[in-house]
């Protein structure tokens, strides 16, 4: 029995050092990103931003429903960003300008580092309040973390609106959009934008939160539910009575 414990323990601890994001985490990244995919393939297929950006907003329905599903919550960051995702992509289909879902990325990004920065300024860390119920780290690893955060929404937004502004450009009414030789491929400067998001953006997003989350394991500390836990089995083996933590009945009646 405890051999096969140690072997299934032993293929979770691989796949973990593997795949670190648990179930909150790969949601969340796949709410992210799984929208702007089913825009790309849409809009690579049909030619068209709006049928691409109706893919993107019924994308970003169908992420919230999985969050819900399988978190029984809707994380207040994910929902921030799908809310604002919904907002803009409405702008685009009501003015038939691209515009507004490609400078979302670059507003939403600015002003959410903006807000990191302030909140460490002010002692008050964003990602702590609203994940140390999942994650335990230490204030030295919830501080560098969100730092980290912070400058990489930087980095993203600067890349988003230099693409933006270099080849998605709204051409004048009656003007062809210009199109751009990208890798053997002719492009127009929105295709050329949903490929930098989907093949340069999401794979390095992955990967800087694939290292940051490795890095932030030194920081990691014990979850208190598991110490808890740990101590009630100690005190039940050593007893033989199970571990009660409900509050004792109280004779409510006054004496004499």
């Amino acid at each position: 029995m405890s051999a096969g414990g140690k072997g299934v323990s032993g293929d979770m601890s691989w796949f973990k050092k593997l795949y670190p994001f648990n179930a909150e985490q790969t949601v969340n990244i796949a709410s992210e990103f799984g929208p702007l995919v089913a825009l790309f393939v849409v809009n690579a297929i049909t030619g068209n931003v709006e049928a691409g950006t109706w893919a993107l907003l019924i994308g970003t329905g169908v992420a919230m429903i999985a969050m819900q599903i399988v978190l029984k919550r809707l994380p207040i960051f994910p929902l921030i960003a799908s809310a604002i995702t919904v907002i803009f992509s409405i702008l685009t289909l009501v003015t038939h300008d691209p515009m507004w879902v490609m400078i979302k990325v670059t507003l939403f990004n600015a002003a959410f580092a903006i807000f990191l920065f302030a909140g460490l300024m002010m002692k008050k860390n964003f990602f702590k309040y609203i994940m140390e119920g999942t994650f335990h780290y230490s204030q030295k690893g919830w501080d560098q973390f969100t730092w980290s955060f912070a400058w990489f929404f930087v980095a993203t937004a600067v890349g988003n609106e230099a693409v933006r502004l270099i080849f998605a450009q709204t051409p004048p009414p009656g003007t062809p959009a210009p199109m751009y030789n990208i890798l053997g491929f002719q492009m127009d400067g929105v295709n050329v934008w949903i490929m930098f998001k989907v093949a340069i953006i999401m794979p390095a997003s992955g990967v800087y939160v694939f290292i940051l989350t490795r890095i932030m394991q030194k920081h990691r500390l014990p979850d208190p539910k598991e110490q808890d836990g740990r101590k009630d089995a100690v005190a039940t083996a050593v007893s033989g009575v199970p571990v009660s933590h409900k509050k004792p009945a109280t004779d409510a009646t006054p004496a004499g």
